[in-house]
Formats: C-alpha cells, sequence, structure tokens
C-alpha cells in the first residue's frame, strides 16, 4: 500500500497465529524520529507549545493563550471570568505541560518549538 508514494507496509513486522496475521509497526526509537513523525502527523497544530504555554503561565487569567491557538469565544470567556477565577488558568497550564490543550481545529499542540526555528 502505498501513501504518498511511500511504501507503509515497509519496515512492518508480521505475527501469524493460525489463519490471522497481525501487522506492527517498527518501534521508534531516538529524537529524530519522534520529531519526524511529529511533523508528518495531520492532527498536531502549527502553533508552539512553549509560547502557548509561557503565555499562559504569565497571562493566563487573561486568556492569551486562548487567542494565541484561535479560542477566540473562551478566550473573552476567560477575560470575564479572570480565568475562571485562576481554576481554567491552573488547568489549562496542566493541559498544554501534558501536550493534551487543541488549538481551534482540535490538533494537539505537540511540538515545544516551531519547526525550523533553531
Amino acid at each position: 500500500m502505498t501513501v504518498d508514494g511511500r511504501d507503509v507496509q515497509r519496515g512492518m513486522t508480521e505475527f501469524s497465529c493460525g489463519r490471522n496475521a497481525v501487522r506492527s509497526p517498527p518501534r521508534a526509537t531516538g529524537r529524530a524520529v519522534h520529531a519526524e513523525v511529529a511533523v508528518n502527523m495531520p492532527n498536531v497544530s502549527d502553533k508552539s507549545r512553549l509560547v502557548a504555554f509561557i503565555l499562559c503561565f504569565f497571562l493566563g487569567t487573561l486568556g492569551v493563550h486562548r487567542f494565541y491557538v484561535g479560542k477566540t469565544g473562551t478566550g473573552i470567556l476567560m477575560i470575564l471570568t479572570l480565568g475562571g477565577l485562576g481554576l481554567w488558568t491552573f488547568i489549562d497550564l496542566i493541559m498544554i505541560a501534558v501536550g493534551v490543550f487543541t488549538d481551534r481545529d482540535g490538533r494537539r499542540l505537540f511540538r515545544w518549538m516551531e519547526p525550523g526555528s533553531i
């Protein structure tokens, strides 16, 4: 099977048990492979997790980090409630640090830095 001209079956390990065969991808090890996988994932935002974290830490009660990722509606709500009296800001800070915070399109903020920034 080919995707974008690449053979996706290459590198797959096949396990068979009776009639059923199960394919599993090779294990990715190393920083370079991890970065390459992150760049090619379609559900990863182009926004920087580091920028969102710093904005949330210093200006979280004003919802600036939510404006940064395109969530203007909840950004305005954070301004009106002062970040849910700090609780909402604290939860967002943890979500950004862990890597489950999403942008307006539902894509995760995965990268700590922008691609090609160094």
